[in-house]
């Protein structure tokens, strides 16, 4: 997604709760019929562990000739996963990739130095309306891997870990968890998890991992006597035994989170660096649109349009 809107400082925070470092309520958008919620960056959370964007896509029901259709656009210092629960996702980007992005599949799309990509959903032989409905994440890069070179993974979903039991499911997206390794390599330690619970079960957070956070997409949760619906971040201090339970509704949610990074990091459109200078060098770049000679190509296939450098 290419949506980066001024960050709210009013976003609300839950102090009065023990457990509980940071409540994000996220900022929501229209984007013509589709609405996209975005819980990081937020005004007291630029990241949780290294996971700098995450955004909630839809749920929303595309028509057969009208759905996603972002144009080729870049990326610097950040890797992307777009995971569905719902609907599919045309990706194609500058290393060549050619591929649908469908439920419960990992796409790792790991940008280092520059990589450029599209997100439609243009199948033709779509005839009927499709529900569309995921998260899109982004993750900030360590240092020593910002100039690595683009890549693309794929993980099916059933190369995924699927942890079971007592009324949860859990499967493993990204990094370690509850004694489980998934099957893409990444370049800091993390962890990023599906989780379904069922009315009342309860789910304790990893405690291997220095920062945590859970985002409640669908349900509610309890967590110290206090109840958290559908839309809400929630961010735990380090090193607390953390338990959430389902309400009477059930609950699914994205846990994320692990090592921190060295420091901050710089945001501007679509690129996380660093410093300010890889940031320029990256807009300076986008701005020549030497797509045969300069730092980034258009995808193949999809090379007939972009999304020119935004004015600010």
């Amino acid at each position: 997604m290419s949506w980066n809107p001024a960050l709210d400082p009013h976003c609300p925070t839950g102090d009065d709760v023990d457990t509980i470092e940071t409540l994000i309520i996220p900022r929501a958008r229209d984007l013509g019929g589709f609405e996209v919620r975005r819980a990081l960056p937020a005004p007291k959370r630029q990241m949780v562990g290294p996971f700098i964007f995450f955004d909630q896509m839809g749920p929303a029901e595309f028509l057969p000739t009208r759905g996603l259709d972002v144009r080729p656009h870049p990326h610097i210092g950040l890797a992307t996963i777009s995971y569905l629960y719902r609907g599919r996702m045309h990706h194609r980007d500058s290393l060549g990739t050619d591929a649908w992005i469908e439920p419960g599949a990992v796409n790792w799309m790991v940008a280092g130095q520059g990589i450029t990509h599209s997100e439609r959903t243009d199948d033709a032989t779509q005839t009927t309306a499709m529900p569309f409905f995921g998260v899109q994440t982004w993750v900030a890069l360590p240092k020593d891997h910002e100039d690595r070179p683009a890549e693309f993974v794929h993980a099916a979903r059933d190369a995924l870990p699927l942890i079971e039991g007592e009324g949860k499911q859990v499967r493993l997206i990204l990094g370690n968890a509850y004694g489980e390794t998934a099957p893409v390599a990444t370049a800091s330690e993390m962890f990023y998890a599906d989780a379904i619970l069922q009315p009342g079960a309860a789910l304790p957070l990893p405690d291997n991992h220095e920062d945590r956070g859970v985002y409640v997409v669908e349900g509610a949760i309890v967590v110290a006597g206090e109840t958290y619906e559908a839309g809400r971040m929630l961010v735990f201090r380090p090193g607390d035994r953390i338990s959430l339970t389902a309400d009477w509704q059930g609950a699914r949610l994205m846990l994320l989170g692990g090592e921190t990074l060295e420091g901050p990091r710089f945001i501007w459109w679509n690129f996380v660096a660093s410093s300010q200078e890889r940031i320029e060098e990256a807009k300076e770049a986008w701005r020549r649109e030497d797509w045969a000679q300069g730092r980034f190509q258009l995808p193949p296939g999809d090379d007939a349009e972009f999304i020119p450098l935004p004015a600010r």
